[in-house]
């Protein structure tokens, strides 16, 4: 029975969104099954394009018979015995077909001479061998209109191309004419190959060529108990008695039941139809069949990426949130950074003058900090030790990446020529960089509270720089990472700073001038950090995988279009993450809330 219009209409835009959803699909992680399933979407594209996006689009057009079998079995010589003439060279060399040959009526040339069918295989016409990426086309009288016969290469050739194009073409066939002998129908590659066309519910005929007239009764018994017992119970089994060729061709009695059985086929309008109905219904539904693996192939690609990239997001978080401690237990206020501040302001004189009355403590520290050595090298101590605590954890960041990459086979292929085992070469120059920009923007910051208040002259007598250097000294101010001897000296260190600042600029402004200042150090830390991630993170963004989403949906489309109710079993779309607005506000200080921020951005 012909299907409605509608539901035809339906199955092709169906079938062209999963052919474009097939073509998106990129497998690339070297995951387990990857490369079978990479081939199994390269053989359902090329079906699609061959034979079932052709056929549901032109129901009318000529039906395509694949004469395909294994070597030697006398594949060209049928087909130049049915129509009459060598139009296939045929040889006791092997392999003879070396590139497809398409015979058809002469009226139904324009069926073939465009890429209606076959797409990917360019066409010529006349003699000489050509090549196995195109076929051949011989116009002939002597086939029926609405028939094309096609002679393959060898199923089981010693060529490896001649193999793949043998087996694409059976792939396209409205019919396949399978040729074998009584010495090689058992053959293991033979079956594998009808066992996709049973699965298709394909049109299959088996030609048995060659056969002794004491082989027939036993070898047809056998051949067609094999048949019945691997679903292809209702395949037409043919024979072709041994004859002696005139000219490289058989008698025409010899190949009068094969010739009967396609000439029926396709001049008989309601068993021609019956095999188009065959032929969309047992592809579609094979199609449905198969596109479940593929869906969960794209959703472990998919799955896995994230499992690599939560590897780099974990390592380089854990990297900032190593930079936020040591920039907050008071590390950075011993050694080199401790020495300079205490050149700068002294080791008792200033906090004393702190220590006296309120109203007098602006002009004291005026007059204590005046002709004071000036503070350029507690900036660059800072910034040193900035640098060298953010480089080590970086490498760190890097060495956790590439150890974890390493050992998982899909992460280790993507580390070919990436350099990810150690912090970016010129990571010291950024991070210096950021920083020196960050301390410009600090000074910018006390130099624009100090204008306009009443403490300008006192600010300036101090000199922006010295109160600059006082608020770096105060983001850095808490000692929970220093020794007993430390504390005492950092502790007062933090102090003097500020009540310095307090001095000038007063409580308030003070604290917000340190959230400020504090803020700005994050976010330019973050995003080295970030930057230095992305060195893991472009490779995965490259990999170009998409979403099963368009495979399911096209999958879908097809499965309501089918006359028939087919199951499809599919697993549940992989959930998306929500992102949890309360994490943020528990994560301690700035750092991790700009970290997080800019991660997600």
């Amino acid at each position: 029975m012909t299907p409605a219009p509608g539901r035809d209409e339906a199955l092709l835009r169906g079938l062209v969104a999963l052919r474009s959803a097939l073509g998106e699909l990129h497998l690339p992680l070297a995951l387990p099954g990857a490369d079978q399933h990479r081939q199994e979407a390269a053989r359902l594209l090329a079906h699609l394009d061959d034979h079932l996006l052709p056929r549901v689009r032109q129901r009318g057009a000529p039906l395509l018979a694949v004469i395909g079998g294994s070597t030697g079995a006398g594949k060209s010589t049928l087909v130049n015995s049915l129509v009459g003439a060598v139009v296939s060279p045929a040889s006791v060399l092997r392999p003879t077909t070396r590139s497809p040959v398409l015979v058809h009526h002469p009226d139904d040339a324009a069926w073939f001479t465009s890429e209606r069918v076959l797409p990917g295989l360019a066409r010529w016409q006349g003699d000489g061998s050509g090549s196995t990426d195109g076929v051949r086309l011989v116009a002939h009288l002597a086939v029926p209109r609405g028939l094309a016969l096609l002679d393959a290469p060898d199923i089981d050739s010693v060529v490896d191309e001649n193999r793949r194009l043998g087996a694409q073409l059976l792939g396209a066939a409205d019919l396949w004419v399978f040729v074998t002998t009584a010495a090689r129908y058992a053959d293991a590659v033979p079956w594998d190959l009808l066992a996709e066309a049973a699965a298709r519910d394909a049109e299959v005929g088996i030609v048995l060529d060659r056969l002794e007239p004491h082989e027939r009764t036993a070898v047809v018994q056998h051949l067609g108990q094999m048949l019945a017992e691997r679903e292809l119970a209702d395949a037409r089994l043919l024979t072709v008695p041994e004859s002696r060729l005139d000219e490289g061709l058989l008698p025409a009695r010899a190949v009068a039941e094969v010739d009967a059985w396609l000439r029926s086929t396709v001049e008989d309008s309601a068993a021609r139809e019956r095999v188009v109905q065959r032929t969309i219904h047992g592809s579609v539904a094979d199609l449905i069949g198969r596109v479940p693996a593929l869906v969960v192939a794209a959703d472990a690609q998919i799955a896995h990426a994230d499992q690599l990239r939560g590897i780099v997001t974990t390592a380089y978080s854990d990297a900032l949130a190593t930079v936020r401690t040591a920039t907050t237990d008071g590390t950075m206020l011993r050694g080199e950074v401790l020495a300079r501040w205490q050149e700068f302001v002294g080791t008792g004189e200033i906090l004393r003058a702190i220590e006296t009355t309120v109203s007098s403590v602006r002009d004291r520290i005026t007059a204590m900090v005046r002709g004071r050595r000036a503070p350029e090298p507690v900036a660059r101590a800072i910034g040193q030790g900035l640098v060298d605590i953010v480089h080590d954890a970086a490498d760190s960041a890097a060495e956790r990446v590439w150890s974890a990459w390493h050992a998982d086979p899909a992460g280790s292929a993507l580390l070919d020529g990436l350099r990810v085992s150690r912090s970016s070469t010129d990571l010291r120059e950024r991070v210096a960089d950021e920083v020196r920009g960050w301390q410009a923007g600090v000074l910018t910051l006390v130099g624009d509270e100090g204008a306009g208040r009443r403490t300008t002259a006192r600010a300036l007598s101090l000199g922006v720089n010295g109160l600059g250097a006082a608020l770096m000294v105060t983001i850095f101010a808490s000692t929970g990472g220093l020794t007993t001897a430390e504390v005492g000296v950092a502790g007062g260190t933090a102090l003097l700073a500020q009540r310095l600042l307090e001095a000038v600029f007063g409580d308030d402004a003070v604290r917000r001038l340190t959230t400020i200042a504090e803020d700005d150090l994050a976010r330019r830390l973050a995003g080295v950090l970030a930057e230095e991630s992305r060195r893991a993170t472009t490779t995965l963004d490259a990999l170009d995988l998409v979403s099963s989403a368009g495979l399911r949906g096209a999958l879908a489309a097809v499965t309501v279009a089918m006359p028939a109710p087919v199951e499809v079993r599919l697993p549940a779309p992989p959930s998306v993450p929500s992102e949890d607005p309360g994490q943020d506000a528990a994560q301690p200080g700035g750092l991790r809330r700009w970290w997080r921020r800019l991660w997600q951005g």
